[in-house]
């Protein structure tokens, strides 16, 4: 069973950022464009209401309809993962009971309140993976001040419906432990696609990514050169947005994605408090080197064809 579960996830998952309207409000038109520009480009599958996604700036409420949309939008093209996480459990159950009844699988942080320790994080997973029918993924988030071990992690993958680790650890000793010791006992995707050949080359199953909302084509084309074991056209296209992936570090994601998009008439670029929108300058600076990477990007992509 757990076998089953695990069937669709690989390959390159597109983290869906949210996009908002004038009046704050989720823009569900521009989330039916993003879903369906993704889709149509054959991008495996796609992780909604993650981190980058805002969910802490959402209402239960509106993350539970932000849920119903993308599963409508995305019409059982392909397989989707919710980010259920929450500071109150509680609300990670109920959204976690709602991401199965939609045929979705849930992805869940460790408990992110101080003090929390490993076995606190077992029995925390223990009590939500039944709700998880359809099949529950632990994400390995240290931007919440938890730092899951490989031990651990080998532990959560014993209990039963935790199908796959979403791994935002990528010191390099750590990726080693878990492809090592994991491979085969859960599905593995990168967190980063700020530097992701180093997990996939390890064995990695696949690959989550926000850049790809601005350059859908550009990081599909990389993931699948590097998968197919052509590493010298992977790290040419890899290397082709370096540049932006330094105004992303220095900057923030979703802001710096936004704006990339909104430069290529994909969105508006808003972002809800407490993030805070690019300024002019940092939008130019941004505009100036989505240019330059498409450019490159596309001469890359012709050198790998």
């Amino acid at each position: 069973m757990q076998r089953d579960k695990q069937a669709s996830l690989k390959g390159i998952f597109n983290i869906t950022v949210t996009p908002f309207a004038a009046d704050g409000a989720i823009d569900y038109p521009a989330l039916a464009s993003s879903i369906e520009r993704v889709v149509g480009l054959d991008y495996d599958g796609l992780l909604i209401g993650g981190t980058y996604g805002e969910f802490p700036t959402m209402s239960p409420q509106e993350r539970a309809e932000l849920f119903r949309r993308s599963i409508e939008y995305a019409a059982g093209k392909v397989p989707v993962m919710l980010c259920t996480a929450a500071s109150e459990p509680r609300i990670t159950l109920e959204l976690t009971q709602l991401a199965s009844a939609l045929g979705a699988y849930a992805m869940v942080t460790a408990p992110y309140v101080s003090e929390v320790q490993e076995q606190h994080i077992l029995e925390y997973f223990r009590w939500i993976a039944p709700v998880a029918r359809s099949g529950l993924i632990v994400y390995n988030a240290p931007g919440i001040g938890i730092t899951l071990s490989a031990s651990l992690i080998e532990h959560l993958s014993t209990i039963d419906n935790v199908v796959g680790l979403k791994q935002g650890d990528l010191d390099p000793t750590a990726i080693d432990q878990i492809a090592n010791r994991l491979s085969g006992k859960l599905k593995l995707f990168c967190a980063s696609d700020l530097a992701f050949l180093g997990p996939i080359m390890a064995g990695f199953d696949g690959l989550s990514s926000t850049n790809s909302c601005a350059f859908p084509e550009l990081i599909l084309a990389t993931y699948r050169a590097v998968r197919s074991g052509d590493t010298r056209s992977a790290t040419d296209l890899h290397r082709s947005w370096y540049a932006f992936r330094e105004l992303a570090r220095r900057y923030g994601q979703p802001q710096t994605v936004k704006a990339a998009m909104a430069h290529r008439g994909w969105g508006n670029g808003r972002v809800r408090s407490p993030l805070l929108p690019l300024t002019p300058a940092q939008l130019n600076e941004v505009a100036e080197a989505t240019d330059v990477i498409l450019a490159s990007g596309r001469a890359s992509l012709s050198r790998a064809v």
